[in-house]
């Protein structure tokens, strides 16, 4: 005690000990705790009454400190698997790499995870470096410092309240800066997909990145090619439905780690056309984010993806293919490029070829085929990808504007979109007549707009 107020008064920085947290009471951190899971509460309580530590950790926990309700709660307790899963009904054991455990309350889904122990030196690793497999278990401190970015290093006890900051977490959410535990190189060799979260992170909470940790990173980059595609695939997913999927692609380029995850990321954003195009689908993405509305994994991975179908699509139709067959060879060559970098799921790619098959339907606008189309069960979906092409620049906004007035429309106003003749492609707009209204009549040849729902009689 006299020492460290001998080094208050001289000034002397007292150095850190990243074993002893700092240990910071509610009024210091002011998290609320009726933003904490009730199911969250429950597991941390059963697992104390058993004589466990338990704490709500990682991202939950800076969530918390931000003021911002989490999505999802981890905790992290000196239980083992088997102790864990004995004390709930609902309660399994996954995992290779490191063995967690799922606890199931209704639709909610908890991770616990016993404290992790140092990295053993005789854990099983690839030829660069990176671990395969890793089942130790330790001391809380030691798992604090296993863990990615002093941000996520912080445990919260909802008994007491007080959050356990082991590597200045908190000091770093007040500088909102994103900092890596431990040495850089190190951590990323340990597992490359450390880069691509620091990205998502550092846009999500717009946060910047320390100079340490950011420095290794384009040097490093090429090492994400050696990532499971799974694993690829979940974190491009958290990226894209992040609420602001667009900042993280910039910030992939920036930090160069975006050549090999998406051939979109190496060629399309280097064409004005297709730049126009994946903005504008990602800006419509995070807009459902923030809004709470569903994402559709197909519907982002098909816009994003679309411009090396359409480039496909366009060489087999010069070199003879039908233009459906043509479009088929194109989805089929661009979705097995991408079986190595990214696992996407049978469904996705479902969805995916369904959005794509639909586009050249759209251009058919004469007898039943309209109508057959609206029974299409991913109409909806297919005509906003339609609408995202007309926007971009791709194709007449014509077509787009036809096809929403016919879906909006009622009987009689569909009939009279049918007997338009659609404009030939090149064709300048019909001009507006600026006669006085008189009684109505057939729009002109060519007009975009129609009817909206409620405006017909």
């Amino acid at each position: 005690m006299i020492k460290k107020l001998i080094r208050k008064i001289l000034g002397v920085k007292e150095k850190h000990d990243p074993s002893r947290p700092q240990i910071l009471s509610a009024a210091e951190h002011g998290i609320d705790p009726a933003l904490v899971s009730p199911h969250a509460l429950r597991v941390t309580q059963t697992l104390q009454q058993e004589g466990f530590a338990a704490f709500i950790v990682g991202g939950a926990v800076r969530d918390l400190l931000l003021g911002v309700k989490p999505k999802d709660f981890d905790i992290a307790t000196n239980a083992t698997p088997e102790q864990i899963k004995k004390l709930f009904r609902r309660a399994f054991i996954i995992g290779r790499r490191f063995q967690i455990v799922h606890v199931m309350f209704g639709q909610e889904l908890l991770e616990v995870t016993t404290f992790r122990g140092p990295a053993n030196g005789d854990a099983p690793k690839d030829e660069h470096g990176r671990v395969l497999r890793d089942n130790t278990f330790g001391e809380q401190h030691q798992d604090a410092a296993r863990r990615d970015f002093s941000v996520n290093a912080m445990y919260y006890n909802p008994a007491t309240q007080e959050v356990w900051d082991y590597h200045l977490g908190m000091a770093d959410i007040r500088a909102k800066t994103l900092r890596i535990i431990g040495q850089p190189e190190a951590r990323y060799r340990e597992d490359p997909v450390r880069m691509l979260r620091v990205v998502r992170f550092a846009a999500k909470l717009q946060f910047k990145i320390a100079e340490e940790t950011r420095a290794p990173i384009t040097v490093m980059a090429p090492l994400i090619n050696n990532v499971p595609a799974a694993r690829v695939f979940d974190e491009m997913l958290k990226l894209l439905t992040s609420g602001h999927a667009l900042a993280c692609l910039q910030q992939l380029r920036s930090e160069g780690l975006h050549h090999g995850l998406l051939p979109l990321l190496d060629v399309v954003l280097e064409q004005p056309l297709g730049a126009k195009f994946v903005t504008l689908a990602l800006a419509n993405t995070d807009e459902r984010v923030t809004q709470g509305k569903p994402v559709s994994p197909g519907f982002l991975f098909a816009a994003l993806l679309w411009h090396q179908v359409l480039e496909k699509w366009n060489a087999y139709k010069a070199a003879g293919e039908f233009p459906i067959p043509a479009l088929h060879l194109a989805a089929d060559d661009v979705l097995d490029s991408q079986s190595d970098k990214l696992a996407l799921q049978r469904k996705i790619c479902t969805d995916m070829r369904d959005l794509w098959a639909m586009q050249p339907r759209f251009e058919r606008r004469q007898g039943k085929t309209p109508y057959k189309l609206l029974e299409h069960p991913r109409f909806r979906a297919g005509l906003d990808f339609l609408e995202l092409r007309a926007a971009s620049g791709e194709l007449d906004t014509e077509l787009a504007q036809w096809w929403r007035d016919f879906y909006e429309s009622d009987g009689p106003s569909r009939e009279s979109l049918l007997q338009q003749k659609p404009r030939e492609e090149g064709a300048p707009p019909a001009k507006k007549r600026r006669r006085s209204r008189r009684k109505s009549g057939p729009r002109s040849e060519g007009q975009a707009e129609g009817p909206r729902a409620g405006e017909a009689s």
